[in-house]
């Protein structure tokens, strides 16, 4: 009877406690691994269905065109959205640029020009460029000097990178620009860039001015230093003392050499969208400035320099052969010359 009772018990032991199943055991692992699997699998999903979002969002942002104002149908090949290498334009990558080049000859002017143009908080005028020869070495060079100047690429004092509404540079008739005249003139249209010629009328007070220049090259009177423009009353003062003494037998050909070269310039280039202003005409008349702001479609300003000029009054005064130059220049086509063109 014990025995029973103790065979009983133990067999009771052995319902209650039964072994479980390595099967079951091995399938609530496998769910669990499955949902774990598809929750990490969904997290994941969604982190790169945001980054690939933001990644087109930024694309589309990046490559939209910019809308072009309401213009005339001829100023839209003149409108430009440059996208600078270097950096971003920002809230002002919409903002149209408009590309110039100001072509001139020595002493004409250009640079107290530049200087007035620079002053407008909108436009960058970089300066003569092409001075460096080896910028104007061919037609290459030149063109990719150009193309990183009107991409907003090229950094001097004058640049207001990002805001900028009207870039551009100083060229003269002599860097380059006359010997390469066809290739340039094809990149201009094709880029559509503006031209502005700056001339002097009184060829006769250029002539002084180069001459004075080259002198002051080779002596440098301001405590050794060469100044081309001046920023001074006594400065200037000081350069103007010289006189020089000119070449009267060669006087007449220099003076048709560097017309011609002007009027072949505006022949070369007369295809292009173009103005012309003369110096002198700017000196007694600011509201030329205005006429340049129109041209270079910008809002209008104030214009301001701080250049001092350096010869003034009558040429008798600054010219040390005057005589011989009067009796060469008397009865010809260049009698005006020696007349008082404009009073500062």
């Amino acid at each position: 009877m014990a025995d029973d009772l103790c065979f009983f018990v133990k067999d009771s032991f052995v319902l209650k406690a039964p072994k479980k199943s390595p099967l079951v055991l091995r399938m609530i692992v496998l769910v669990f691994a499955m949902v774990c699997g598809i929750y990490i699998c969904s997290v994941c999903l969604k982190q790169i269905s945001t980054t690939t979002t933001a990644g087109f969002l930024n694309i589309q942002l990046t490559e939209r065109p910019c809308e072009k104002p309401e213009i005339e149908p001829s100023e839209v090949p003149y409108l430009h959205f440059p996208r600078p290498i270097s950096y971003s334009r920002a809230e002002c990558a919409c903002n149209p640029v408009r590309f110039f080049a100001i072509l001139s000859t020595q002493r004409s002017g250009s640079g107290w020009f530049e200087t007035l143009l620079n002053s407008h908080i909108n436009i960058s005028s970089n300066g003569e460029i092409f001075s460096v020869k080896v910028r104007r070495s061919n037609v290459s060079t030149i063109t990719e000097t150009l193309d990183k100047i009107y991409n907003l690429d090229w950094f001097t004092s004058a640049s207001k990178n990002e805001c900028t509404a009207a870039v551009g540079l100083k060229w003269m008739l002599n860097q380059g620009l006359m010997q390469n005249h066809k290739e340039i003139v094809e990149y201009f249209n094709m880029r559509g860039v503006s031209l502005i010629f700056l001339f002097r009328r009184n060829l006769l007070r250029r002539m002084i001015s180069m001459l004075a220049n080259s002198y002051d090259r080779e002596t440098k009177q301001l405590n050794g230093t060469h100044k081309s423009h001046v920023h001074s009353p006594r400065e200037a003062e000081i350069l103007a003392q010289y006189k020089p003494s000119i070449n009267a037998t060669l006087l007449i050909r220099d003076l048709k050499q560097v017309e011609d070269t002007a009027a072949k310039a505006l022949q070369y280039f007369n295809s292009t969208r173009h103005t012309i202003f003369y110096y002198e005409d700017m000196v007694k008349n600011r509201t030329k400035l205005v006429d340049v702001m129109n041209f270079l479609k910008v809002p209008q300003r104030d214009l301001m320099s701080r250049q001092v000029k350096i010869h003034k009054g009558s040429l008798s005064e600054q010219i040390k052969n005057w005589d011989d130059v009067l009796k060469t220049l008397k009865g010809t086509h260049y009698q005006s010359f020696l007349q008082a063109d404009y009073q500062i």
